[in-house]
């Protein structure tokens, strides 16, 4: 579900390894995102492989969002595909959440302190 975490600093930086982020495989999402966040609070979300996300895929988005806040830390979602970012766009994910290009443009986000999405 999750590739392996890559870590720079305290930043944790996993991939999602499906096509599509759905009602089918929204609780593994879910379970394999917290067991990362427990770990890394902050946290990458690398969706280059992903073609398709229902309302069950953004709900677990959501989810993940929301516990890493809990665990004082944050979600930044990157290399999202265009049907998946029309999507984001369309539930407004951009306004809670920073969705960036690349790997390191996340990162860096972090770096900078923001947080939720906030600059």
């Amino acid at each position: 579900m999750l590739t392996s975490v890559e870590t720079v600093g305290d930043v944790a930086i996993v991939g999602a390894n499906v096509d599509q982020l759905d009602i089918g495989n929204s609780a593994d999402f879910k379970e394999a995102a917290s067991a990362i966040l427990e770990q890394h609070p902050k946290l990458v979300l690398d969706m280059h492989r992903v073609q398709f996300i229902d309302s069950s895929g953004c709900g677990a988005l959501l989810a993940t969002l929301k516990h890493a806040i809990a665990l004082k830390g944050d979600l930044k979602i990157c290399a999202v595909t265009k049907p998946v970012h029309t999507v984001l766009d369309m539930i407004r994910m951009h306004r809670i959440c920073d969705i960036v290009e690349t790997r390191q443009a996340a990162v860096e986000a972090f770096a900078k302190g923001r947080q939720n999405g906030n600059g």
